[in-house]
């Protein structure tokens, strides 16, 4: 039984911090971060847990296929700045949105959060344990992110996103079709946050020393990202005798502008057949491709039937590639209870307070 996403939904918060602004407490120029990171702006949630981004997008999601939270079988949350190391977000949106037939879990792994959360939301339907999964993913990165560390400060902004996942119909050609995943256990100092988890709980020294920030080795993490997403959207275009002329969208993990192009290079995408948004939105983590999807979905990009390449790369390293044909039918019209934060370019997507 095939899964297929038949809804999704999307939120940000309305404050947006230019790179221009950043670059002024920095010492830095606006120039210097956009050609290093392709990031103009990004949006920055002044208060409140993740939960309070993600539920504004489950319930966009769940309107827009015509349901209410109590047909929901089991809600999955991708994310890495969960409100509490427990409980669960994912039982805290549940009891937000009213979901009181579902079950849920978190699940930890990086910017691959919503790729890996993918995939066991398509194993839950696939077996027949659940007809309808609420799969969100969702970021609070600036909880986490020194705001004095020129190298991580620029990158990173919050998002939330959530996705329905329900059985393909049998006329239905869409749904996941094949996906690859690794984890490329490296050293976890290259990419990680020191402090707060059993193996350093937090103290007064680990919170003078700045300890529960991200921290990187960004070259390393630079060349490893490449190396990940190139090389496993190569082994899945292989094993499903793909060539990039088969495909429509290849949507990456949205960690800085220069990794998506150099992947692109690589496995040989042509520019006009990458979905990218990092720009506006910054790198997001486990939110970035599921936000990519649903603003490439609004601008009427993505079509039922479309091939699409995900590729994902997080910190662990763990990383995947997913092909996936497109289900949904386009929207008839911009959805009136959504409000734009810009009215442009990124169009009507929902908004939440800061």
């Amino acid at each position: 039984m095939r899964a297929a996403i038949v809804s999704i939904g999307s939120a940000v918060p309305p404050r947006a911090v230019s790179s221009a602004a950043l670059a002024h407490r920095l010492d830095v120029t606006d120039e210097w971060i956009h050609s290093r990171t392709g990031i103009r702006e990004r949006h920055i949630a002044s208060a409140g847990g993740v939960s309070e981004l993600i539920v504004p997008a489950a319930v966009q999601c769940i309107e827009r296929r015509g349901i209410t939270a109590d047909d929901v079988d089991c809600v999955i949350v991708a994310t890495t700045t969960p409100d509490y190391l427990f409980p669960p977000t994912a039982a805290i949106v549940q009891g937000k949105l009213g979901a009181r037939r579902a079950w849920g879990f978190d699940l930890s792994a990086a910017c691959s959060g919503f790729a890996y959360a993918l995939l066991v939301g398509e194993g839950l339907i696939a077996t027949g344990r659940a007809r309808r999964v609420l799969l969100c993913a969702g970021e609070r990165m600036s909880a986490i992110t020194n705001p004095a560390d020129r190298g991580t400060s620029i990158l990173f902004g919050d998002a939330a996103t959530a996705v329905l996942l329900e059985p393909a119909t049998a006329d239905d050609e869409g749904g996941v079709i094949d996906s690859v995943c690794r984890t490329d256990p490296v050293d976890p100092a290259l990419l990680y946050m020191p402090a707060g988890g059993s193996a350093r709980p937090a103290s007064l020294e680990s919170v003078l020393q700045r300890e529960h920030y991200v921290m990187q080795d960004g070259p390393a993490v630079f060349r490893a990202a490449v190396e990940g997403l190139s090389g496993m959207t190569s082994v899945l275009l292989e094993r499903n005798r793909l060539g990039v002329d088969d495909i429509d969208w290849f949507i990456p993990h949205q960690a800085n502008r220069r990794i998506i192009d150099a992947v692109a290079r690589r496995v040989g995408v042509p520019a006009e057949k990458v979905a990218s948004n990092i720009d506006h939105y910054g790198n997001t983590a486990a939110t970035s491709i599921p936000l990519c999807i649903a603003e490439w979905y609004e601008r009427g990009n993505l079509r039922r039937g479309d091939r699409v390449v995900l590729a994902s790369f997080g910190a662990g390293f763990t990383m995947s590639a997913i092909y996936l044909r497109w289900s949904m039918a386009p929207l008839a019209a911009p959805d009136a209870a959504r409000t734009s934060f810009d009215g442009a370019l990124r169009g009507n997507r929902t908004t939440v307070g800061a």
